[in-house]
């Protein structure tokens, strides 16, 4: 239940971003021997993880974080890498045991984060120096173009929804919450992020810096998953845009209308680009979803109400762009390319022809004010460009996705990072050409994983047009094992996608990963069901309001196509997994499979809708997708729908072994929902197990539980579909 911008879900899960020092343990490159050709758990662990990544300003090394993680030790490591832009010379300059992250060029120095601090060191790791000496922890930062100012990042108290308990009692471990948005993805609302403007001069970082939103209680970057990419410099090094949602409680977590701001350092002033002075907020109705309020009308593409984030300014400091979603609480709208000339306060939106999200970008360095952006079209992530006039080209056209994108050689070039189902994250350079896409060429430059991948045997991946039971075409990847023998039947898993309004690209998941589902002898169908980016908006509109109509019968035609015309699917032998709104999918589907399924898995999925209205922590989520709240009488057709669909009404109907798996810490869906699911097979005397995680959110984390997590998922597929 969470759509994201690709790009910053992706740093998360590979563990980018600032870390604390880890214990004093040295985790470094795994060079594992294996005994077979065959994908397991402990070998996905070991692999490498590939983060953030710069070019120098000449081009001519890259610097990038990688992290590695110890199953042993249930712990990772992030460190620092350089490699030469000819793909020599690659070395690790971390050396000690603490993590080292967010590497950026400086002066011809490599500036980084450890322990909470900016460091900086030469670009061989020599000459390592503390530069700041704050004294709150830095969690990110971002130097001016002319090196004389820094941003930093830090977590300031905020005790706006949960009051700060008495001081005289220190050990008392209750909350007083008083509003609502107390709890965010996997953490109580206790402080926030601001962003402080520091000098920097010959001896370092100053003592002191100035809080950017001193005085307002609001966060930047934006939670869970923002970053320094909500924040940008001027060329000219004299104002900061940033990106903020300036709401709190009941008003935050039923809107999605965030903003671009820009912070002028000399005068203090911060004036907003989204909206006119003097706007003023419509009352909105906080149980009822927003596409029926009078607030998304004409007037949305001048005052953006919807998610507006991410500013970069163009070279020559006249334009700035962002990523704009034109509704209030839809948090999966279309992600349009929005550019602001800063002199007349024009917008102009340049990405309207290309019907699908723009998930990252970034301005060449050349007159033409082209932009360069990355986004999912028919299953695939792949480059795209566009200029002042609206004329849009794709460069790339990969079976893969490309997961950022970057200058480098003086905008000649772009340092990009690219992952598919059968390869995990490397860097590459690619060298666009506008006028001839088809001359664009992509250069793997780093094999962080070639030690490993070269002992493996690979899936074989295909791509099939399905047809829906409403005439239209479906496209759906087909995944098949290693050493695939087109004369033997194999067992077959469908894969439900999350989001709901994720898409089923070319990704790489170090959970959900097709290599290693393949290599246990499983053929994966993975439809691209309603509901999903990249095949138009209003294919992708088609879920909200109807979690339980087209989209699973898109579930059904995948599957029942693969076992009609696919002669190496055992269709005796059929499983159904999924997570988040897929682990919704899979309860659901328990209920109205018609024995198709042979078992089934369902991660963090929500069973019963009615709570989950409720239990989560952004509102407008619910309110968007199911219509309104349950209790609104009379109620409105979908909203009737959803809530009369939802899967534990239908346990009555369940045959089938299920294993329900969540992590307490999911503050999304929380971990009552899989209980409860859990508990009415158990009382129903299906067979079922539930695998709960006391220490894990939405996701799977630490090493060993995620060991744990790939064992548990294949005993059970292995129990029920292996003869």
């Amino acid at each position: 239940m969470i759509k994201t911008i690709s790009t910053i879900a992706l740093a998360v899960l590979l563990g980018t971003g600032s870390a604390k020092a880890q214990d004093d343990v040295k985790i470094g490159r795994q060079d594992i021997k294996l005994t077979s050709d065959l994908m397991t758990p402990e070998a996905l662990w070991a692999m490498g993880r590939i983060g953030a990544a710069e070019a120098s300003a000449d081009g001519r090394q890259i610097v990038y974080q990688i992290g590695y993680y110890s199953v042993k030790a249930n712990k990772s490591q992030q460190k620092i890498a350089v490699i030469n832009a000819d793909g020599t010379g690659n070395t690790t300059l971390t050396t000690g045991t603490k993590s080292e992250t967010d590497p950026t060029w400086l002066n011809g120095k490599i500036a980084f984060l450890t322990g909470g601090q900016l460091w900086t060191m030469n670009a061989d790791g020599t000459d390592r120096r503390q530069i700041s000496k704050t004294a709150k922890d830095i969690e990110g930062f971002k130097f001016s173009p002319d090196g004389t100012k820094v941003i930093l990042l830090h977590s300031i108290d905020f005790h706006e929804m949960i009051k700060k308990n008495p001081d005289d009692l220190p050990k008392a471990t209750g909350r007083l919450v008083t509003d609502l948005m107390y709890r965010h993805w996997d953490h109580y609302v206790e402080s926030i992020q601001h962003p402080f403007v520091y000098e920097v001069n010959g001896e370092g970082v100053a003592a002191n810096g100035t809080d950017l939103l001193e005085g307002e209680p609001y966060e930047c970057p934006m939670e869970p998953f923002g970053g320094m990419e909500q924040l940008a410099w001027s060329p000219d090094s004299k104002s900061i845009a940033y990106t903020c949602r300036k709401k709190t409680g009941l008003a935050y977590s039923i809107s999605t209308d965030s903003d671009i701001y820009i912070y002028k350092i000399g005068t203090r002033e911060t004036k907003n680009l989204c909206k006119p002075e003097g706007y003023v907020e419509p009352e909105i109705d906080p149980t009822t979803s927003m596409k029926y309020q009078k607030v998304n009308d004409k007037e949305n593409l001048v005052n953006n109400v919807g998610y507006d984030t991410n500013p970069q300014f163009s070279p020559d400091g006249k334009y700035i762009a962002w990523l704009s979603m034109e509704r209030n609480g839809y948090e999966a709208d279309r992600n349009r390319l929005c550019c602001y000339d800063l002199a007349s306060g024009e917008k102009k939106y340049l990405t309207e022809s290309f019907d699908s999200n723009v998930d990252a970008f970034v301005w060449s360095d050349n007159k033409d004010a082209m932009i360069y952006f990355i986004g999912v079209w028919h299953a695939t992530e792949n480059l795209y460009a566009v200029n002042w006039k609206g004329e849009l080209k794709q460069l790339t056209d990969d079976w893969a996705d490309f997961g950022s994108v970057s200058l480098m050689n003086n905008g000649k070039q772009l340092l990009m990072e690219r992952h598919s189902f059968t390869a995990p994250a490397d860097l590459y350079i690619v060298t666009p050409n506008f006028k001839k896409p088809e001359k664009t060429t992509a250069t793997q430059l780093t094999f962080e994983n070639k030690h490993i991948l070269d002992q493996l045997a690979k899936p074989t991946v295909q791509q099939r047009w399905v047809k829906t039971t409403d005439g239209k075409e479906m496209l759906t990847w087909i995944i098949l094992p290693p050493n695939f023998d087109e004369t033997k039947q194999y067992p077959t898993l469908l894969f439900c996608e999350g989001g709901p309004q994720s898409p089923v690209s070319q990704f790489w998941s170090y959970r959900w990963n097709f290599f290693i589902m393949a290599a246990h002898g499983y053929v994966i169908v993975a439809p691209n069901r309603r509901g999903l980016p990249g095949f138009g908006q209003e294919w992708l509109e088609e879920i909200s309001g109807d979690w339980t109509g087209q989209c699973m019968n898109d579930y059904l035609s995948a599957i029942d196509d693969a076992a009609k015309n696919l002669p190496f699917v055992d269709k005796d032998r059929l499983a159904a997994v999924g997570a988040s709104f897929g682990g919704f999918s899979v309860y659901y589907l328990a209920g109205h499979h018609d024995k198709r399924f042979k078992c089934f898995i369902s991660h963090d999925g929500a069973f019963n809708l009615a709570a989950m209205y409720l239990e989560t922590e952004e509102n407008w989520f619910s309110n968007w997708e199911y219509d309104e709240a349950y209790w609104h009488r009379p109620q409105l057709p979908n909203a009737k729908k959803t809530y009369h669909d939802s899967p534990h009404k239908y346990v009555e109907n369940w045959d089938t072994p299920i294993l329900c798996i969540h992590g307490e810490k999911d503050y999304r869906i929380n971990y009552t929902q899989g209980m409860a699911a859990f508990n009415a097979a158990r009382m129903k005397g299906l067979p079922a197990e539930l695998l709960i995680f006391p220490d894990e959110n939405h996701w799977v984390l630490k090493p060993q539980n995620g060991i744990l997590w790939q064992r548990t998922y294949f005993n059970w597929l292995d129990r029920w579909l292996k003869k």
